[in-house]
């Protein structure tokens, strides 16, 4: 069993359904060592993460993968040799869900991992935020306003972890925290639900907005 002060980099799920990618389901469990999934267990101890019921899905959106070229389109697959970068959430999750828009509860939200590093755990965070953004490069990357001009979106970042955004003109149309890792960004709004994105060479893509820097 593990617990939010842990950060293992080799583990196993088991008992998860696992969504390989967002419209293929299959069974087994999922392997990791050093931060990618691998076909079968290292040859040394590792933890065991008891998933029961719950899904694994991808961490995804559908404007990120066509930003890639062709032969990057399959490395959010849960396969072997891709990041461990998936969540574990205790309800079923459809595939537009998964390609557009995953918005998740808290008491839903078992385990979140950005490339095998803990980030979530039952719900809750593993650090506190702002912590990340320490770090100069991490400011550097992620504070300032995010704008989809097109939707009339600009979402502010700010480097005490916390987020406001802008909607349609309506000044903190949502509020919350968020923690960030290399190139990903894991939301938690004030009003109740945990929510995901991707920096992809200047371009922060979040539930189907496609934003950037202002």
């Amino acid at each position: 069993m593990t617990t939010a002060c842990s950060f293992p980099r080799s583990f196993v799920v088991t008992g998860a359904c696992v969504m390989q990618t967002p419209q293929t389901e299959v069974s087994g469990d999922l392997y990791v060592s050093d931060g990618v999934f691998v076909p079968e267990a290292p040859d040394r101890e590792i933890e065991t993460i008891s998933a029961r019921g719950a899904y694994a899905v991808p961490l995804m959106v559908d404007s990120a993968v066509a930003q890639r070229p062709d032969f990057q389109h399959g490395i959010y697959d849960l396969v072997s040799g891709n990041s461990a970068t998936f969540a574990l959430v205790r309800r079923t999750v459809s595939e537009p869900q998964i390609r557009q828009m995953l918005i998740v509860d808290p008491d839903d939200l078992m385990a979140e991992y950005i490339d095998g590093h803990l980030e979530v755990w039952q719900g809750e965070a593993t650090r506190p935020a702002g912590e990340d953004l320490i770090d100069s490069a991490a400011r550097a990357m992620w504070v300032g306003t995010w704008e989809d001009a097109g939707r009339g979106l600009q979402q502010h970042l700010m480097p005490d972890g916390r987020y406001s955004e802008t909607r349609g003109g309506r000044a903190n149309a949502y509020t919350g925290r968020y923690w960030v890792r290399e190139r990903r960004i894991t939301y938690l709004d004030d009003s109740g639900f945990w929510a995901f994105g991707e920096l992809l060479d200047d371009t922060l893509h979040h539930a189907g907005f496609v934003m950037t820097r202002k």
